[in-house]
């Protein structure tokens, strides 16, 4: 195969859930087909090579998009485009497929957000037949509309609800015209068909790198860390850590002071670095490695109150040993157990800070619970969530689409 993957982001290095996954099914990809990476650089990082990115033939970066411009949003209210469609619609990546499909066949087009949408048009005109597909990452229009429900201020939650309708307008265009679709879960993949039942939907779990971590975990007394770790620009993220240290953290602070809740991922915006105010929570920012993080984490919390997909930090914290505590939307997707392999607490509902401190207090002896969670979490990513696993998939996925006639 000769696959042409579109990125809006580069995966190198890859320090959030999204770059995760592109970095390792664009890995998988590449190791048994000609893989041509094109992608948005980050204006703070250096891009990557064939160097940094050596199962791809080709690799060749795209100025980075600019922030939300005054004719963006306004063109977002008035026109049927959402705004984060259109602003990742640029002239320089616009001219870099034109100059890269316009020379040489492909067989497949993977576009890694529904995002770069507003480009397959001209990747039809310039490869007719290439099979496009679309990486779903979430299923966008939904996260919209959760914020729209929870958001602060009016005007925002006015403009994220119009923007969801257009999202789910362009999600229901492209279920149509592309070729098929990768979902992360079997319940995005249902909701998405019940949409359009004769669109191609293949569910292509996220994963992780189990052997980053000892495959036997401990209890230790240096373990009094509760460990939040993700991208920390990201809102269903900052809403978490701020949900957990305002209402939950306090009766944690009060039952067991000699815990620390450790907010860990790059870029925190203000209102997260703010949260290092609060006794006894930390905000480190970009860590060069979160393994030794882990060696000191208790727990791993996913207070997640919105989102879709599925959670790289759960599947990272079960690789790395640690139980998890999530709500039932942060754990939503994973083939998990209450009880067995993880603990499950409510979101924001009456009653929920008593149920996180009891959820907490059956791990704080690390003792059987403890143990057994966290064996049966690392076995678990072990047969099902590794990358291994997952890159087979996709490779195995896309060659029969490729071959469809």
């Amino acid at each position: 195969m000769h696959i042409l993957f579109i990125s809006p982001r580069q995966c190198w290095p890859a320090v959030s859930g999204a770059k995760l996954r592109e970095y390792h099914l664009c890995k998988a990809l590449g190791a048994g087909a000609r893989v041509h990476y094109l992608f948005y650089t980050d204006p703070l990082r250096a891009a990557p090579t064939t160097t940094e990115l050596p199962f791809c033939e080709a690799v060749t970066p795209v100025p980075p998009i600019r922030p939300y411009s005054k004719g963006h949003l306004l063109r977002g209210v008035t026109g049927p485009t959402p705004v984060s469609v259109l602003n990742y619609t640029t002239p320089d990546m616009e001219a870099a497929i034109r100059k890269i499909a316009g020379v040489g066949a492909f067989d497949l087009v993977h576009l890694d957000s529904i995002h770069l949408a507003a480009y397959e048009p001209l990747l039809r005109n310039l490869q007719p037949k290439a099979r496009i597909v679309y990486d779903w990452h979430n299923i966008e229009s939904d996260l919209l509309k959760q914020y729209a429900s929870h958001g602060s201020g009016r005007a925002r939650r006015f403009y994220s609800g119009l923007t969801a309708r257009k999202m789910a307008a362009l999600e229901r265009r492209i279920l149509h015209s592309a070729f098929g679709h990768i979902v992360c879960s079997l319940r995005e993949r249902n909701e998405l068909i019940e949409l359009t039942p004769k669109a191609r939907i293949e569910v292509i779990e996220n994963g992780v790198d189990a052997t980053r971590f000892s495959a036997t975990p401990r209890p230790s007394a240096s373990r009094n860390r509760l460990l939040f770790v993700g991208l920390m620009n990201n809102h269903a993220n900052m809403a978490a850590v701020i949900w957990f240290t305002k209402r939950i953290w306090p009766g944690l602070r009060e039952k067991f002071p000699q815990l620390r809740f450790t907010i860990v991922g790059t870029d925190p915006a203000p209102e997260v670095r703010a949260l290092a105010s609060e006794p006894g929570v930390e905000v480190t920012g970009t860590v060069p490695e979160v393994t030794p993080y882990y060696e000191e984490a208790m727990a791993a919390v996913v207070p997640l109150l919105a989102g879709s997909g599925t959670r790289l930090k759960i599947l990272e914290a079960m690789a790395a040993g640690v139980p998890a505590v999530s709500t039932p939307i942060g754990a939503e997707g994973l083939d998990i157990a209450e009880g067995e392999n993880i603990l499950i607490v409510p979101g924001d509902v009456p009653g929920s800070q008593e149920k996180w401190v009891a959820a907490i207090e059956k791990l704080v002896p690390q003792d059987e619970l403890w143990v057994k969670l966290a064996a049966a979490g690392r076995a678990l990513v072990e047969s099902r969530y590794g990358w291994d696993v997952i890159g087979k998939n996709v490779f195995e996925v896309y060659s029969r689409w490729v071959k469809t006639g």
